[in-house]
């Protein structure tokens, strides 16, 4: 019946197409990604929200956390036995896939995308992992982009666009908040749009949030109600919130990654890795039981006016009434959240650092302004300082300050505290920075040359491929021949640099016919004179394997127009400065998205 609908749905698609501007028709297939893309979230999120209703029922009749510790267990073992069933053994995990796909893929991502981390990041979130949905939302998403660009052969630039039309609809209706998502899509993915391109993304991003808003519980989001007026008295204190948010936005990267790498080098299994990873994962959230997946809830608790209530269900409900253990406690779990995280994703598990550095985010400044509240010091919002945290710990990790910034203004129902979230998303941002070039999400992808960046030329070279641009026609002579063979061959062909090569095709030097033209016009030298007298060493060589960014370089530090190609330690080419500048300007034309 399913099958009959979508057949349905398709000839109704091809006909639209058939009869809509090409303009006309991206609008429309914006808002069917961004319809796909909500109602990824709504199963995710739904189907995340009941396990933990589940997992907290069951906590109030055991007064104890036993639930809490067996459920990440089985939700990371079901997880690597669906990838190893259903799946191919792999998945291509995290964020940093989508812009693979649109710098070296020419944004093709795999149509399994399009489900397996809804299957994969429910389990594992669903049932507890330490970890967050946004990241497979944003993937499925992307995926639905794509490969309704594909399936009606949309050219790469409306293919990157859906993909970005695609991240939008994901973030917007996973927070309703469509404003977040458009800048989430511009700083994460799309950072050369133009203008005109805007109008699909907010499409997109509008019908996400609608779809979310008309079908999701409210319950389910992650939202605020109650915040305190803005005073511009407490400005200092949110300048020091932002530089610890950015430090700790430093200590949550390095942590992360270490921890990662740790899992990625055991010689185990991937279901005795899962098993081991679950079962250090099952005491963290015994003990910190607010780890138990995305662990928005307990942000909720924080940010209203009886943060105690975090401490039920747990070893330390006894100790509700004191407010010091109530703040080791939440800082305690606040730096085990990074190694809970990096367990649960390391181990085998599908899920995101999005929700995790909201979580960290809050208890930051959570502890920072209960901490000088209880001291004396001075009296501070704590449900301000607690939702201002979270845009930090986000523009820290994702160096993406804009969607920081909106995205807190829009789920906290409001903007008038615009001002701190500038002030603190800004400076995190900046110190992030200073001690991480790269954000978390793409740093090992950066190392390889593989992901875009904010450098835009670094974006399009890293798209070129060497091979493509490299002549392999060019005529070569020997070093024991006299000029007149040169002659011969200028006369008939085009080219002005000659290699000089030995019987074995090894490079030996270079001649520019425009230095010897004194000689060529002089009959007795051109008929005495060896090619290996005037011969010249090349200034510099490429390799095959060279980046285009190398390439460039080596022609900007040579000032050559030409340079020589060897492969396996023999000639094979020349690559033309004027043919590599061409092919970076075909590219850079084909990726604006206008």
């Amino acid at each position: 019946m399913f099958k009959k609908y979508l057949s349905k749905l398709e000839i109704i698609i091809d006909w639209a197409q058939s009869i809509l501007t090409e303009k006309q028709f991206i609008f429309l297939s914006s808002v069917l990604v961004g319809i796909s893309s909500a109602c990824a979230v709504i199963v995710l999120k739904t189907f995340a929200h009941w396990v933990y209703i589940f997992a907290t029922y069951v906590n109030s009749i055991l007064k104890l956390s036993f639930i809490n510790s067996i459920l990440p267990i089985a939700g990371l073992l079901l997880t690597v036995l669906v990838v190893k069933r259903l799946l191919g053994g792999s998945i291509e995990k995290g964020t940093p896939q989508i812009l693979y796909s649109v710098a070296k893929k020419a944004s093709i991502i795999p149509r399994k995308q399009m489900y397996a981390h809804i299957m994969t990041s429910s389990l594992t979130v669903g049932l507890g992992g330490s970890a967050g949905l946004e990241s497979p939302i944003v993937v499925t998403g992307a995926a639905f982009g794509s490969n309704f660009g594909q399936n009606y052969k949309l050219s790469y630039k409306d293919r990157t666009l859906l993909i970005g039309c695609g991240v939008a609809a994901g973030i917007a209706a996973a927070f309703n908040a469509p404003i977040a998502g458009v800048l989430f899509a511009i700083e994460f993915l799309l950072v050369d749009v133009s203008i005109s391109a805007f109008t699909p993304i907010m499409i997109a991003a509008a019908t996400g949030a609608l779809v979310s808003e008309i079908i999701l519980d409210e319950t389910v989001l992650l939202n605020f109600k109650q915040q305190q007026d803005f005073d511009y008295h407490k400005i200092p204190f949110y300048v020091i919130l932002g530089i610890l948010t950015g430090l700790t936005s430093v200590y949550f990267t390095r942590n992360f990654q270490k921890t990662e790498h740790f899992f990625s080098h055991l010689r185990m299994n991937p279901f005795k890795k899962a098993f081991f990873g679950a079962l250090l994962l099952a005491v963290l959230v015994f003990v910190f039981p607010t780890l138990f997946g995305e662990g928005y809830e307990s942000i909720k608790i924080l940010a209203e006016s009886h943060p105690e209530e975090i401490l039920e269900n747990t070893l330390f409900e006894s100790f509700k009434d004191n407010s010091w253990v109530l703040l080791a406690f939440v800082a305690a779990t606040m730096l085990m959240k990074v190694f809970a995280t990096a367990i649960t994703l390391g181990s085998g598990g599908n899920g995101g650092n999005f929700a995790p550095s909201l979580f960290v985010g809050s208890y930051v400044g959570f502890v920072f302004s209960k901490v000088l509240n209880l001291t004396g010091l001075t009296h501070l919002p704590v449900s301000n300082f607690t939702m201002v945290g979270m845009a930090g710990i986000l523009s820290g990790l994702f160096h993406a300050p804009l969607t920081a910034i909106f995205l807190i203004a829009e789920i906290t129902g409001g903007y008038s505290l615009m001002l701190p979230l500038m002030i603190v998303a800004s400076i995190s941002f900046a110190i992030s920075k200073r001690f991480e070039k790269h954000s978390m999400d793409v740093k090992e992808l950066v190392k390889k040359g593989h992901a875009f960046t904010s450098n835009k030329d670094h974006n399009v070279l890293s798209t070129l491929n060497t091979n493509s641009i490299i002549q392999t026609d060019f005529l070569t002579v020997s070093p024991e021949e006299n000029l007149e063979k040169l002659v011969d061959l200028i006369s008939h062909s085009n080219q002005t640099y000659f290699a000089v090569v030995d019987k074995e095709s090894h490079l030996l030097g270079i001649v520019n016919f425009n230095n010897i033209r004194e000689i060529i016009f002089n009959k007795y030298r051109v008929k005495y004179t060896l090619i290996k007298d005037i011969m010249i060493p090349p200034v510099d060589v490429i390799y095959p394997f060279n980046s285009m960014e190398t390439v460039m370089d080596k022609f900007e530090k040579t000032k050559a127009t030409f340079l020589p190609v060897i492969k396996d330690e023999k000639y094979f080419g020349f690559i033309s400065k004027a043919a590599a500048l061409e092919a970076y300007r075909a590219k850079l034309k084909s990726m604006t998205i206008e």
